[in-house]
């Protein structure tokens, strides 16, 4: 009953969450194309809302995906410094004030997939030199990392401009502001192919949640099959740091979430997982624009805040 409330209960905000804002809408000005209430419903209240469901898919199967193949509970992209390397290519592109590159797409998105899928290849390269790449040893080289490119960054943000600072301090806090259907539509397609991706790799992401050389005995090629879920998973994590600014603590949480809601195995939670993440995502964002403050509530300080103690919480049950 509880478990049936809670999804209820998330469903019922997604599908409120457009309604809520600084301006209140009426149905019938709404519905009339010509109105003002109906461009800020269509144009900027539905992308916001599609855009943050989309994104807490992406940051949640990603969550999901990294706990499972290297068995650790406190991995994540954000904790293992891939958010951070998307950051910093994302703030070299901002310094470097460069627009689109090709096809229209934006250098910022370029220079922050570039930052998240180069951390990939190092943590992959630096991993092989471990004794326990797959727990603690691990965990503290991508802490080492966030470090490394939180420094990095600060000098990007020394040499720059007032107006390239404003940019990247706004930049960090994330946000999940977009105007128009570009942006939600990029992010669905991208969230899409991880959650097919990770749906079509079930089978070997079961065997290997379990140990690797159980999944090489069942025939399963864990470098190919690691190395292409952690690309598709950097692309979808690159692309939306890129758009949105970091996003902390939602690949953390809600894998364990679900897990506690649903205790299965990986296979059976992939898809509970990608739902209750865009709709936590979507909960988060409607407490930022609900609250009535001078100015909107960044989202990565809401993620932080519940995040955060979850996340000590995750360390001493480990400790015991």
């Amino acid at each position: 009953m509880t478990k049936l409330f809670i999804w209820f209960a998330l469903l019922g905000i997604v599908l409120t969450s457009p309604f809520i804002g600084a301006v209140n809408l009426e149905l019938s000005e709404i519905l009339n194309p010509e109105s003002l209430a109906n461009k800020i419903f269509f144009d900027l209240r539905i992308p916001r809302v599609l855009f943050a469901f989309f994104a807490g898919v992406i940051l949640s199967l990603s969550g999901l995906l990294f706990q499972t193949l290297f068995r650790n509970a406190l991995m994540t992209p954000y904790t293992l410094g891939i958010s951070s390397g998307a950051v910093l290519g994302a703030g070299i592109a901002i310094k470097l004030g460069l627009g689109s590159l090709f096809f229209g797409i934006a250098a910022i998105s370029v220079f922050g997939f570039l930052g998240a899928i180069f951390t990939v290849f190092l943590l992959i390269y630096l991993s092989q030199y471990l004794q326990n790449a797959q727990h603690t040893s691990l965990l503290l080289l991508g802490i080492a990392l966030s470090l490394f490119y939180t420094s990095a960054l600060m000098i990007v943000f020394y040499l720059g401009s007032a107006m390239q600072n404003d940019m990247l301090i706004r930049f960090t806090m994330g946000s999940l502001s977009v105007i128009g259907w570009t942006h939600p539509l990029m992010l669905g397609v991208i969230s899409a192919l991880l959650f097919l991706s990770v749906y079509l790799y079930r089978f070997e992401l079961e065997l290997l949640s379990i140990s690797k050389s159980q999944a090489s005995l069942k025939g399963v090629n864990t470098k190919k099959t690691t190395l292409t879920l952690l690309m598709i998973s950097s692309l979808g994590i690159g692309t939306l740091v890129s758009i949105s600014g970091p996003i902390g603590f939602i690949g953390l949480i809600v894998p364990h979430i679900v897990a506690k809601l649903h205790p299965s195995t990986v296979k059976n939670r992939i898809v509970k997982t990608a739902l209750f993440g865009g709709f936590f995502l979507v909960l988060c964002d409607t407490i930022t624009r609900a609250l009535t403050t001078q100015s909107e509530l960044p989202i990565g300080i809401v993620t932080a805040l519940i995040g955060g103690p979850f996340f000590i919480y995750l360390i001493i049950s480990k400790v015991k």
